[in-house]
């Protein structure tokens, strides 16, 4: 498969995964299910008042690495991180291109305090009751694969469940799709069209965010320089997966990672 052709394949297999899983649990099904949940836990608070702003990744395998961490153990791994002193994590939950699964947020949810990101390609609504169901406290919805109308809804909704948003820019021109619904927004520094991955993307981007909104900076980051950099730049939050996950310990390297970054 060409790189630029991979979100494309990713997106078009979503759908069809999407339209399998309603017929096995049906949108009505996972509606009642999320009724009495109670609210998230704020990952916009979270960031906001921590010191170190890192949003630590379980993620198994990328599209264009391969397996980082195939036996990775969802229970045990997001615990970890919180012991070692993450503000906050984001989970993979596409199976296909990632190597997560829902199973992984209901998995680690108990052992932890964190708020939970669930990561993914988030396109249809019935995603959101899947991600409330497994105990997610926010949503990620990324620009580059909708539109700013279906952006505003999918915000809104996930708004009615009672969780948080993380919208995903990449370019300038996606800053049209800030709206009322959005917590925080985050610059990718990977392009999902061709996988690159260039830190420069959140600095070239820090003076065209709105300033009231808390940022994260994303994908790429694995020194603690880039993050003394990037909140200089206005930035609260840094999402790191593969810098960790490929470590034997990720957990210790979250650790030795803040032990280093600490003044």
């Amino acid at each position: 498969m060409e790189k630029t052709d991979i979100l494309k394949a990713i997106v078009a297999h979503k759908q069809t995964e999407i339209m399998q899983e309603e017929k096995i649990v049906s949108s009505g099904q996972l509606e009642r299910l999320t009724e009495d949940f109670p609210p998230c836990i704020s990952m916009k608070q979270a960031l906001a008042s921590s010191p170190s702003g890192i949003i630590a990744e379980f993620k198994r395998r990328s599209p264009s690495k391969g397996w980082i961490n195939r036996e990775a153990d969802a229970a045990a791994i997001p615990a970890a991180y919180e012991q070692a002193g993450a503000s906050a994590l984001s989970i993979l939950t596409d199976k296909q291109f990632f190597g997560g699964t829902l199973r992984d947020i209901r998995l680690a949810r108990p052992e932890t305090n964190l708020p939970i990101l669930r990561k993914d390609f988030i396109i249809s609504t019935y995603q959101l009751y899947q991600a409330k169901a497994v105990g997610s406290d926010t949503i990620l919805l990324i620009a580059a694969i909708l539109s700013p109308e279906k952006c505003r809804e999918l915000a809104r909704r996930a708004h009615e469940l009672q969780m948080e948003v993380l919208l995903e820019l990449h370019t300038e021109a996606e800053l049209d799709y800030v709206n009322e619904h959005i917590d925080m927004v985050g610059v990718n520094n990977r392009n999902l069209g061709t996988f690159h991955t260039d830190v420069e993307n959140s600095f070239r981007l820090a003076e065209r965010l709105p300033k009231e909104f808390l940022r994260v900076s994303e994908s790429g980051i694995s020194r603690p320089e880039t993050v003394r950099q990037l909140r200089k730049a206005g930035f609260q939050g840094f999402l790191m997966g593969e810098a960790f996950m490929k470590t034997p310990d990720p957990a210790d390297a979250l650790s030795d990672f803040l032990n280093e970054l600490r003044p």
